[in-house]
């Protein structure tokens, strides 16, 4: 779980001198990340300790640049992440640790499934965590000049966490871009919203369920998570729906939605003033889902729309809602046809970000907008049709 917002949030820990610059020599990169930390107000033999076996890790650089599961399409992606088995632990860890989710739901009013979800999707419920050297990740990352000021400040906050004795730069292991414990959290979201749950003196998140699960609360909490109030809903839609009106960026209230014909699969729907936006993540004859305000609240913890919608969706079965109704998709595109759809709609002005082959949002808006110009279906999902058009 990656987001910029969050490095915020340990931004006291940085001093006001010249940030040490990314590239260039690795060994005087964290010389200069030293002197940092000592302006900053640590100690030297704090500072030594903690810097004294990083090394550079090529393997991280590669899983950054190796995000290729991202480019499957909704159905194809949450097929691979959910299976009865994930659906079964779930269940069975509800019940385990039945105590500590009823706090969760008292204190931040956060469905169970939500946090489930989320602890299945990042580490299997704990058993797979990562083997990346932490420290060396981080630094690794802030080193690399791809996104530096995204991981700058999380060599800081682990640093601190360090002299909370909450941290060994030596054996703490997690995953490549430098998350920790079962629900991956990077050090700056430890050291807002770790919670000592199980009442024995550390945040332990990578052995400790009970702290791992109320930390990931917190951190939804302090993200914007509205208590007690859904955050996905699959729904029907009506065959003259004007499709213009779908995507993360129209939000209508579930009274306007259903004055439009939308109505629930099963169920009802929110309340009848709770604003919402239409989703069809495979355009308008695959699956079609309401979200609701907490449904925004997933992009704080990953930036990607496929990972955000499967562990949405994967949280409202897990809650006893019914696998989605696939219908029929039109056929999308493949990497490289993604790609060249990216150039194309780059060309026309559109600002899709990286040329990546990935259906991210701000493809989508681009691949609507000229949707509704060519006269096509305007569901943002891509297809040869409208890569030919352009």
């Amino acid at each position: 779980m990656l987001r910029p917002s969050i490095l915020a949030l340990v931004s006291f820990l940085l001093p006001l001198q010249a940030h040490a610059q990314c590239g260039g020599g690795f060994r005087n990169f964290v010389q200069l990340m030293k002197e940092e930390a000592l302006t900053g107000g640590y100690d030297s033999a704090t500072v030594n300790r903690f810097f004294e076996n990083v090394r550079q890790d090529p393997a991280v650089l590669k899983a950054d640049r190796a995000q290729g599961v991202f480019q499957k399409p909704f159905i194809e992606f949450s097929r691979r992440l959910i299976s009865k088995s994930r659906l079964d632990r779930g269940q069975a860890m509800s019940r385990k640790y039945d105590a500590t989710f009823r706090r969760i739901e008292t204190t931040y009013g956060i469905d169970r499934s939500v946090l489930l979800a989320f602890w299945a999707f990042e580490t299997d419920y704990g058993a797979v965590q990562g083997n990346f050297n932490t420290l060396n990740a981080l630094v690794t990352l802030a080193h690399d000049c791809r996104r530096p000021e995204l991981f700058r400040p999380q060599v800081f906050a682990a640093l601190e966490l360090f002299r909370q004795d909450n941290f060994d730069p030596r054996r703490t292991t997690g995953a490549w871009a430098g998350e920790i414990g079962m629900v991956q959290m990077l050090p700056g979201d430890i050291l807002e919203n770790g919670v000592d749950a199980d009442g024995d003196g550390h945040v332990s998140l990578k052995t400790s369920a009970p702290d791992a699960l109320m930390s990931g609360a917190k951190m939804l909490s302090h993200l914007g998570w509205r208590p007690n109030e859904p955050w996905l809903q699959e729904v029907t839609i009506p065959t003259d729906l004007d499709l213009s009106l779908s995507g993360v960026h129209h939000k209508k209230t579930v009274a306007d939605w259903q004055a439009l014909g939308i109505s629930p699969r099963d169920g009802r729907l929110a309340d009848r003033g709770t604003k919402a936006a239409l989703i069809l993540p495979q355009g308008h004859k695959g699956p079609a889902f309401l979200a609701y305000p907490n449904f925004d609240v997933y992009f704080e913890w990953n930036q990607s729309f496929t990972y955000v919608l499967t562990a949405a969706y994967f949280a409202t079965r897990l809650s006893g809602a019914a696998a989605y109704n696939a219908g029929t998709p039109d056929t999308g595109l493949a990497a490289k046809q993604m790609e060249q759809l990216q150039r194309k709609l780059k060309a026309r002005g559109h600002d899709v970000g990286d040329v990546d082959g990935i259906l991210g949002a701000k493809t989508r808006v681009a691949v609507q907008k000229e949707q509704k110009r060519l006269d096509l279906p305007a569901d943002a999902w891509p297809t040869p049709a409208l890569l030919s058009r352009l």
